[in-house]
């Protein structure tokens, strides 16, 4: 696989299908970096309606730029419901580790970062993993699916009071039920095994409510679970890597030292 080829993410038809909605085909497009030690899987953002351009492959470009290889996935998002996008991220942090001798980074070392709808989708992957169906046929099934280190951007955590109310009914369905609520809002998903955390946000943002970045960094808190949190002051939502005059630009900054701590 050459950089920025893009395969298919799955062998066949994807699993969690209905059978009624549109066929989507998710994928993988790689970014590697020479000499990386660690991948990056790179979730846009779109309320789970659609996917970000800006918060795909430039965000790899950036990842390069340092050091670090990483592949944008493109996962189902609505008609499609849960559990479709997690088994596309969960597949997603398999293959790269699957391939990472070929792809040439460490297995330990793969991360995973979204933007709020893909940062709801980081923030499940890195709480709701399986660790690998060791009777499966398909190898990449085999493999643990729990990244080594998650990066939230401004991401959605919560379906309770501060929920953004699209992303949720997008997954989840017009009316879904406490139970489901409650299973996705990934604050009450926090466990023993999450991996470390970077979470940024704006405090004025207008679509997320920084809330959804507090309730996360008291989770992670409470299970003893390191994380950085940054709150910057000003900035609209979906900045992606901010190219405006925002002091909010200082978290690719912070984030790369952040990732250097964790063996990126």
């Amino acid at each position: 696989m050459s950089r920025y080829e893009t395969i298919p993410l799955w062998n066949g038809e994807p699993p969690y299908g209905e059978g009624t909605e549109p066929k989507q085909h998710p994928t993988l497009t790689l970014y590697p970096a020479e000499g990386a030690r660690g991948l990056v899987v790179v979730l846009p953002g779109g309320g789970y309606g659609g996917l970000a351009g800006h918060e795909g492959g430039p965000v790899a470009e950036w990842l390069n730029g340092i050091g670090i290889s990483a592949v944008v996935l493109k996962y189902r998002v609505s008609p499609y419901r849960h559990p479709a996008p997690l088994a596309d991220a969960s597949r997603a942090i398999r293959y790269a580790r699957h391939l990472a001798g070929e792809w040439g980074h460490s297995p330990d070392k793969i991360g995973i970062l979204g933007f709020s709808a893909g940062g709801h989708l980081a923030a499940s992957a890195g709480t709701l993993f399986g660790i690998g169906h060791p009777e499966s046929a398909d190898p990449v099934e085999r493999l643990d699916g729990r990244p080594d280190a998650m990066v939230l951007c401004y991401p959605v955590i919560t379906f309770g009071e501060y929920r953004h109310h699209g992303s949720m009914m997008n997954l989840l369905g017009d009316d879904p039920t406490p139970e489901w609520r409650n299973q996705m809002s990934i604050e009450r998903q926090v466990g023993a095994a999450t991996p470390p955390a970077f979470i940024w946000f704006t405090d004025d943002d207008q679509a997320v409510p920084v809330e959804n970045g507090l309730l996360m960094a008291q989770a992670l808190s409470r299970h003893k679970i390191p994380y950085e949190l940054h709150v910057f002051e000003h900035g609209r939502h979906g900045l992606g890597l901010c190219d405006e005059d925002l002091t909010a630009r200082a978290w690719t900054q912070l984030c790369e030292a952040w990732l250097r701590k964790q063996g990126f």
